[in-house]
């Protein structure tokens, strides 16, 4: 194996250049070692358990790609957990880079979607550059596609879908990524794909920082135009997302070469083979939808995300099986064992048993079926609607939604309460429905509604728990923020506000002795 030097990555014995990064390999066996130059500011190695900026407790190092390495942190600032990004000091050289990095981040912060790691901040500790962002627990898609080789059609066609959906909202921001990849693009533990480092790449691109010699891009996914360091717009991601849909169905990319500037070359002059080549299992139409992404004239591409989607979504009703389910790591077993049925043995007793089967729902629905128990008898539930925004400029939108998905993520996590989910709860935005009606859709005990007000640098965030069967207060807040870093506001309230509506549901949910009393200690202060 040989290791890049810039991103670590083990690549085969025989590459020119890293397949992470696209750095060339240098092999020196055999040859003298010289004496290498020293960065002014090296990249800081923390160990786990250490304490970084004051703030970050290091729980472990996720991995290290071309920007530098990750870590998960616990923040005790607003005590959850984050991913930190150490920055490569030859990325950010000079003040003005720094400057224009910071910016860059800020624009991306806006794109609060599911599909989308959240970015929250640029900062610095004794000269070492660091970034913070959504921590997701999950595997990144190239690390999947190298463990199961080919994804099935179904859980292809459902990630890509889920990665159109997400680059669909941030172009509609204006934002570009740049550098998609499927490293770039984690897979959640329920399957969700996230796509991260938005912004990033877009930075890198600015006067200055390629003076340090940093690639902007990856040469496996660059389109034509960026590859010549012409302008690139969404259909540069378009152009990128088409090759990870290829790799996803056929474990292999659609351009293989020995240097970055021949695979650029490819990019811009040679055609891309048809994936069913190398997976004839590939429906001809999503071949062609690939190979419409691939297109070199990015004005015969596929022009946004949302035609990509609604291509996609078409052919997903063609496939036998829709519903993509992301492959679990296989588990051993002492021996593999082969069942073989006969078909007359098994179809007459399985007919018979779905017979008996219908006529017992019939019966059931007829004589016996009583008013369904609702599911709210076994747990606690709430609906967490989207803030209002009652700042005088009604900018505060990307916040108002922000915060309450947030909350809704942080309430998720616990066994003990029902949640419905986001695309239910925000459905009710702008609808002027009353407490009890909001309830009854949405099949909940409580609910948690609140507003957002900005004032010049400061910001008021109020929320209250109303019981739905009464519309009684159960119990609500303030938080009087400084605006100066708004999404950790948002991450510092979305927890403590979580954190309150579990005691008070599920206190409520016991029986509490004095209801009245615990009702009596939420009001408003």
């Amino acid at each position: 194996m040989a290791k890049c030097p810039k991103c670590e990555y083990n690549n085969v014995s025989d590459s020119k250049f890293c397949k992470e990064c696209g750095t060339q390999l240098v092999y020196t066996e055999g040859l003298p070692t010289a004496p290498t130059e020293t960065l002014d500011t090296p990249i800081r190695k923390i160990k786990r358990g250490s304490i970084f900026a004051h703030r970050y407790e290091i729980i472990e190092e996720l991995g290290q790609g071309g920007m530098g390495k990750v870590y998960r942190v616990y923040d005790k600032k607003i005590e959850g957990e984050v991913a930190l990004k150490l920055i490569k000091p030859e990325i950010v050289s000079d003040k003005t880079a720094i400057d224009r990095f910071r910016n860059e981040l800020k624009i991306s912060r806006e794109i609060t979607h599911r599909n989308v790691c959240r970015m929250y901040d640029l900062n610095e500790e004794k000269g070492t550059y660091y970034i913070t962002m959504e921590y997701i627990t999950g595997e990144n898609l190239k690390s999947l596609i190298r463990r199961v080789r080919q994804l099935t059609i179904g859980t292809a066609v459902s990630i890509a879908k889920q990665i159109c959906v997400g680059l669909a909202e941030a172009h509609r921001l204006g934002i570009v990524h740049r550098d998609m990849k499927p490293s770039n693009i984690m897979i959640d533990k329920d399957g969700n794909a996230r796509i991260m480092d938005f912004g990033i790449a877009r930075s890198l691109e600015s006067k200055g920082i390629t003076g340090a010699r940093v690639s902007v891009g990856t040469p496996e996914y660059m389109s034509p135009e960026q590859a010549e360091g012409k302008k690139t717009d969404e259909r540069s991601d378009i152009y990128s997302s088409g090759i990870i849909l290829f790799e996803m169905l056929t474990g292999r990319l659609p351009f293989e070469s020995e240097t970055p500037l021949s695979m650029a070359i490819k990019h811009k002059t040679e055609q891309p083979p048809n994936p069913k080549e190398f997976n004839s299992q590939i429906p001809d139409d999503l071949s062609r939808l690939i190979l419409g992404c691939l297109e070199k004239n990015k004005e015969i591409r596929y022009q946004s995300a949302e035609e990509v989607l609604s291509d996609l979504e078409k052919i997903e009703e063609e496939i036998p099986i829709t519903k993509g389910e992301i492959p679990r790591r296989k588990t051993t077993t002492p021996k593999e064992i082969t069942v073989t049925l006969s078909l007359k043995k098994f179809i007459y007793p399985a007919l018979a048993i779905i017979a008996l089967i219908v006529i017992a729902v019939l019966v059931w629905q007829l004589f016996i079926k009583e008013k369904p128990i609702s599911p709210l008898l076994d747990k606690p539930s709430v609906a967490v609607l989207p803030f209002t925004d009652l700042s005088p400029e009604k900018d505060q939108g990307y916040l108002c939604e922000g915060l309450a998905e947030s909350i809704i993520n942080a309430l998720a996590k616990s066994k003990d309460l029902l949640i419905p989910a986001r695309t239910a709860s925000f459905a009710i935005k702008d609808k002027t429905l009353e407490i009890q009606e909001i309830g009854k859709r949405l099949n909940v005990q409580a609910i948690l509604e609140g507003s957002i007000q900005k004032s010049k640098d400061k910001v008021m965030i109020s929320a209250q728990l109303i019981n739905v069967p009464d519309g009684m207060l159960l119990w609500a807040e303030q938080y009087h923020q400084d605006l100066e870093d708004i999404f950790t506001i948002q991450s510092e309230v979305s927890l403590k506000i979580a954190e309150q509506l579990e005691i008070n549901l599920l206190a409520l949910e016991k029986g509490s002795p004095n209801k009245r009393a615990l009702e009596n200690r939420y009001k408003v202060r």
